[in-house]
């Protein structure tokens, strides 16, 4: 397209669907951890480990604008509160849906998990695909990227985290 000519064909309202899909990859920006766990949460004597695993999750690169994706799996020993199950699923989502390093957000899933349910534990990993390293730079198309928090019990029973980790690996065919 000629500078300064005007967008033509199927390009011409580009800018506004442009804007909307910023505002859907952002709208973690809109909410919070509060939000989600505002209701939903509830007292139960339950002493085992809950695992809610193979969370999807969409979310965009901080550095270069670009997104990543992958699978979220958290699990955590209740306290005597207990969360409805798409809970996580939405904490992940706030998390996702804003510009993000991976890292950050790992943490920022179990930290949450912590302030609002105060569980004995908590064990957040995520797996993705970055798609600023497979389209630039290293150009690592199949390079896949774990993070992991642990939190409480997880972090000091090395048996727990095993644990843990074993369950995420079991995959059903």
């Amino acid at each position: 397209m000629a500078l300064g000519r005007a967008p033509v064909g199927g390009m011409a309202a580009t800018p506004e669907r442009a804007a909307e899909a910023w505002r859907v990859f952002t709208r973690g920006y809109e909410q919070s951890a509060k939000d989600v766990f505002s209701e939903g949460t509830f007292e139960a004597e339950h002493d085992g480990l809950v695992l809610v695993r193979g969370i999807d999750f969409f979310s965009t690169c901080e550095h270069h604008l670009v997104p990543f994706f992958g699978k979220c799996h958290i699990a955590y020993l209740p306290s005597g509160r207990i969360a409805g199950l798409s809970k996580f699923a939405r904490l992940v989502d706030v998390h996702a849906r804003r510009l993000q390093v991976q890292e950050r957000m790992t943490h920022d899933i179990a930290d949450d998990i912590q302030k609002h349910l105060k569980p004995r534990g908590i064990a957040v990993q995520l797996e993705a695909r970055h798609l600023c390293m497979a389209m630039r730079g290293v150009e690592q198309k199949n390079a896949d990227v774990v993070t992991t928090a642990l939190l409480g019990k997880f972090r000091t029973d090395a048996g727990l985290a095993a644990e843990f980790r074993a369950m995420i690996a079991r995959r059903e065919d």
